[in-house]
């Protein structure tokens, strides 16, 4: 009597044999990005630097002018934001660091074996410096509001105080992805930092009080997205407060695109 043959059991999967999800290998990117963050001096120091430009030199002005000078508070949001003047120097080479170091040092090659999804690669590059950039512009503008206000009266009044703060806000944050895409789509550090550093800090602040050409840079990004932070309206800018946050936003969107785009070709 021949006994019947025995089965062999099928194997069941376990975590170990699972095919990592797509939800994991985010998270992973993520978590990649999180520790080049923290690692990396000069990507942890630059948003640190604009954290302190900002709320710093907004307050030191605030004294400095505290009774000697009033010209800034006819419109306050000038004064509370501006050390923004300056500490979006450093948003702009935060921005341009997260993506643009990697190019030059041809680290990027590393990443890519890491993370073979360019899409997913750069996706968390640009929601790394978002959510740097958030709560950095978030005590940013409290730090300058408050420094303002604590020396030159009349900061804290006016219905535009909200909208003002959380333009500020979001247009940092704003700057950061903006200047990580358009690095991506230059697919050089140096050629971003000679480009938008100046274009940001010098250039479009003095192009804006041309007559000839104000009508054109009013259009800018940084232009558009800081007349959000104004409490007046000026009758020479063709479109509302909000407005202005819209047309940077558009350019934003425009320029992550173009950097998406710019990463699936690179070799």
């Amino acid at each position: 009597m021949s006994t019947p043959a025995a089965t062999i059991p099928t194997p069941v999967p376990t975590p170990a044999h699972q095919a990592p999800t797509a939800r994991s290998l985010t998270v992973n990117a993520l978590r990649a990005e999180r520790i080049k963050l923290t690692t990396l001096r000069s990507l942890w120091i630059t948003p640190l630097l604009a954290l302190l430009l900002t709320a710093g030199v907004t307050t030191l002005t605030g004294a400095i002018l505290h009774g000697a000078d009033h010209n800034l508070t006819d419109d306050p949001s000038v004064g509370i934001f501006y050390g923004l003047n300056f500490g979006q120097a450093a948003l702009v080479c935060f921005g341009i660091l997260l993506i643009g170091q990697e190019f030059n040092t041809r680290m990027i090659d590393v990443s890519l074996t890491a993370v073979p999804r360019r899409g997913r690669l750069y996706g968390a590059k640009l929601a790394t410096g978002a959510l740097v950039a958030l709560p950095v512009g978030a005590l940013g503008t409290a730090g300058g509001l408050a420094g303002y206000a604590a020396t030159v009266p009349g900061a804290w009044d006016g219905p535009a105080l909200a909208r003002s703060v959380i333009a500020g806000v979001i247009y940092q944050m704003l700057l950061v992805v903006l200047c990580l895409g358009a690095t991506a789509l230059l697919g050089n550090l140096t050629a971003a930092m000679g480009l938008l550093v100046p274009t940001v800090f010098l250039l479009s602040p003095l192009l804006s009080g041309v007559p000839g050409v104000r009508r054109l840079v009013q259009f800018l990004p940084d232009r558009a997205g800081q007349y959000a932070l104004r409490y007046v309206d000026d009758p020479q800018v063709d479109y509302g407060h909000w407005t202005g946050l819209l047309i940077m936003a558009l350019w934003t969107a425009l320029a992550a695109y173009g950097g998406l785009r710019a990463v699936r070709r690179t070799k």
